[in-house]
């Protein structure tokens, strides 16, 4: 599932969606760089694009210079990696959960449809949805032509990944039908309630509403997506997602904490470290949330994997778990 680890760049903090007011997209002759009439080319040539059509596109978009600079190093504020104090701010503040709770009693009827389908636990759904955009509140408002033109084109970190993503946008509007200089998402390209990126739009999209579209922006359609997302990564209802543990110190590091590889439970036991609630997986992911003055220790179990699969972040999955165990 090597697509979903690249969504750590993708699946972002609501707060991290709004465009950047004071640094708009400008203009910028994408057409003159041979590189670009090299991927036109290629899209006449593969996929059967008219020339006209790739040249008109490439002539509305513009270099989107908040979304360069958060992959070249020089971004400093609500950078991708979101600390564990901001996912504490902006999703599980009091007025997120309560939201949770409202989401959860709206769809209750399509939640648990799903979880039904898929063999998978509603409440993180409602997690991921909740993290993902605050429930459809916040699906992003760059212009993803802008910003996928610029991560293709310019030197940035993930240049080659963005190339691809720019390829598969143009192919997600054609077979959508939409107009592709409207489409809006986060800064990375992403799209709608679960913050899907064009090759992940495309390839795990869900009519779960039957009304004949997968529309990334439905949330019902949402729903069923990460429902099957869950169920093909091996989500297994009943087990272990994430307990917490005795650790009362400030600073935790006898042992290295990982949501990447698991620890034998034994060894952890004898560093000091048990679950406060019951855990019987004989490995378990020990993971570290940093607070301002101290450290949480949590033993996790082999459903934790599946969260961290859509975002390879400790934070992000745990906070999933903690919206999900809030409106259990």
């Amino acid at each position: 599932m090597k697509i979903f680890k690249l969504l750590l760049l993708t699946a972002l903090l609501p707060f991290l969606l709004m465009a950047n007011d004071d640094r708009p997209p400008i203009p910028y002759n994408y057409l003159a760089k041979k590189e670009v009439q090299n991927f036109i080319n290629m899209m006449v040539k593969k996929y059967h694009f008219k020339r006209s059509y790739m040249t008109s596109v490439m002539k509305h978009a513009k270099l989107d210079r908040d979304t360069l600079a958060r992959y070249t190093g020089r971004y400093k504020v609500g950078t991708t990696n979101g600390s564990w104090e901001r996912y504490k701010a902006h999703v599980l503040d009091k007025e997120s959960l309560r939201k949770a709770k409202k989401f959860k009693k709206q769809y209750y009827r399509t939640l648990r449809r799903a979880s039904k389908q898929y063999h998978i636990d509603m409440n993180y759904i409602v997690g991921f949805i909740g993290v993902e955009s605050k429930f459809g509140e916040y699906t992003g408002d760059y212009n993803i032509l802008d910003s996928l033109a610029t991560l293709a084109f310019h030197p940035n970190r993930m240049k080659k990944f963005f190339k691809s993503e720019f390829k598969n946008l143009f192919l997600f509007a054609r077979e959508k039908g939409y107009k592709i200089t409207k489409l809006e998402g986060s800064f990375a390209g992403a799209m709608g309630c679960v913050q899907q990126v064009p090759s992940v739009a495309r390839k795990h999209r869900s009519d779960f509403n039957g009304d004949g579209i997968t529309d990334p922006w439905d949330l019902e359609d949402c729903i069923g997506s990460i429902a099957k997302f869950m169920h093909q990564n091996k989500w297994r209802n009943g087990n272990i997602v994430a307990v917490p543990t005795n650790f009362k110190g400030k600073r935790f590091s006898k042992l290295k904490t990982s949501h990447r590889r698991t620890i034998a439970t034994k060894t952890i036991h004898k560093a000091g470290i048990k679950p406060t609630k019951p855990f019987n997986e004989s490995r378990a992911y020990l993971l570290k949330t940093r607070n301002t003055t101290h450290d949480d220790i949590w033993m996790a179990g082999r459903n934790f994997k599946v969260l961290t699969r859509y975002n390879n972040s400790t934070s992000y999955g745990m906070a999933i778990h903690l919206i999900a165990m809030s409106v259990k």
